[in-house]
């Protein structure tokens, strides 16, 4: 079966102000943004509370200063557990954004919020260091789903112009999350960490609200209504498709293996280097959730400045100068020292707004597919890559001692080269006018 690879059009009516735009417009954006905030909020908590939470399964004192051994044994479990939500992740993007092209995207985007919601509060019943590992694994099946459903859902209601600035929208709302994550983290740090995982329940209580409220997209009901055969997912890798999924693939593989072992790493050192100078078990836990708190705020700043870059520069160019920026600013913080202040507060949050460039992502690949292919090629395309950075975790701590992160970090920088070069075999969006 051939494709053009020129997306089918939508049918959203023209629109230059928010007030132009429809009902049902409005209630997809909101849908969108409330499942990308509720996903950022869960993602994140196991973050906050990894190594405490694990020493605590583990049967060490939480509370105090772990010996060498004792780190050793934390972390390598610490680190299974997240690379089983970053596989959960990957296999969610494919399965769930699957589920959108063939029961539709409000469906879809229902199934997968509940889905996360529901095993993320179950993490609290952890009772092993393997329970929560599986809790995340289920947990993150919906985090995956979420990305590609919800990003397909706007792209197809709202406006095509208006993609690159709904990108960075979209992105926020993620970093809002995250910020609501370190809130709890503030407010529950004299609790024991299992408990921030109740936090995690809140999005079931919008599922009801999306099944009676957001309809399915036009472009979708068209397609599928006249659709004689449902492509399979193995389309992906034939004829012209393939030409977008393989560069596609090893952008999101190697980028999203550098970030999330930035993203795991950089709090787990922050944590180490705190407790190193006899802070309290409190301090420590106040320290990780502001200094994570102030890299998100920065990066809610790079979503913008993506998207205005990629007006000016189109997609392509955009993600590609955002990646040298992370390489440049990740070399600088872990290759040079830094009081652990300005470490904490400065140089990370630095490195944190560079990555406004995965909001364009959410814009970026789900038009590059069919509309019946669509979900599932951006989830699959974009969450595969989780498995690469499952595995960079765990290769991260194997080459990690001491609780000193700051190499393993350093050389985190190299992995965004090949997306830099691979992110110029993919085609901006047909449907979308770029410079």
């Amino acid at each position: 079966m051939s494709y053009s690879l020129e997306p089918s059009p939508t049918t959203v009516a023209p629109a230059t102000r928010l007030k132009d735009l429809s009902a049902p417009q409005w209630k997809s954006g909101i849908a969108a943004w409330l499942g990308w905030l509720f996903d950022g909020l869960d993602l994140h908590l196991y973050t906050l509370v990894a190594t405490s939470f694990v020493a605590m399964l583990l049967g060490y004192n939480y509370q105090g200063s772990l010996d060498a051994a004792a780190q050793q044994e934390v972390g390598q479990k610490a680190a299974w557990i997240q690379a089983a939500f970053l596989i959960g992740w990957a296999l969610g993007g494919t399965f769930f954004g699957r589920l959108g092209d063939l029961i539709g995207r409000s469906r879809a985007l229902s199934l997968t919020i509940l889905t996360y919601a529901v095993f993320t509060g179950l993490s609290f019943f952890a009772a092993t260091w393997w329970h929560l590992l599986i809790f995340r694994f289920l947990a993150a099946l919906g985090i995956g789903g979420e990305w590609a459903v919800g990003s397909t859902l706007l792209s197809e209601t709202w406006p095509k112009g208006w993609r690159k600035w709904l990108a960075a929208v979209l992105q926020t709302a993620v970093n809002l999350g995250i910020l609501l994550a370190c809130l709890a983290g503030f407010l529950m740090k004299s609790l024991p960490p299992n408990y921030i995982f109740l936090v995690g329940v809140l999005p079931a209580l919008i599922v009801f609200w999306i099944r009676k409220n957001v309809p399915e997209p036009e472009d979708w009901q068209e397609a599928e209504s006249t659709a004689k055969v449902k492509p399979p997912m193995a389309d992906l890798f034939r004829g012209d498709l393939l030409k977008i999924t393989v560069p596609a693939v090893i952008v999101c593989a190697f980028s999203l293996t550098a970030w999330w072992a930035f993203l795991f790493w950089q709090s787990q050192l922050m944590r180490a280097l705190a407790t190193a100078a006899h802070w309290s078990r409190d301090d420590v836990n106040s320290f990780v959730a502001r200094s994570f708190a102030m890299l998100i705020v920065v990066s809610i700043a790079g979503n913008f400045f993506a998207g205005w870059l990629a007006t000016r520069l189109g997609y392509r160019r955009a993600i590609a100068l955002m990646f040298g920026g992370f390489v440049v600013m990740v070399m600088v913080t872990f290759g040079l020292e830094h009081p652990l202040e300005s470490m904490a507060f400065f140089w990370l949050p630095a490195i944190g707004f560079w990555s406004g460039v995965y909001g364009l992502f959410t814009m970026f690949l789900p038009p590059l597919f069919p509309s019946l292919l669509r979900t599932t090629g951006a989830g699959f395309c974009y969450n595969i890559g989780r498995f690469a950075a499952a595995a960079g975790t765990v290769f991260a701590q194997q080459i990690t001692r001491g609780g000193d992160f700051r190499g393993t970090l350093f050389w985190t920088s190299v992995v965004w080269l090949p997306a830099i070069v691979a992110v110029f075999f993919l085609p901006e969006p047909e449907d979308e006018a770029t410079p």
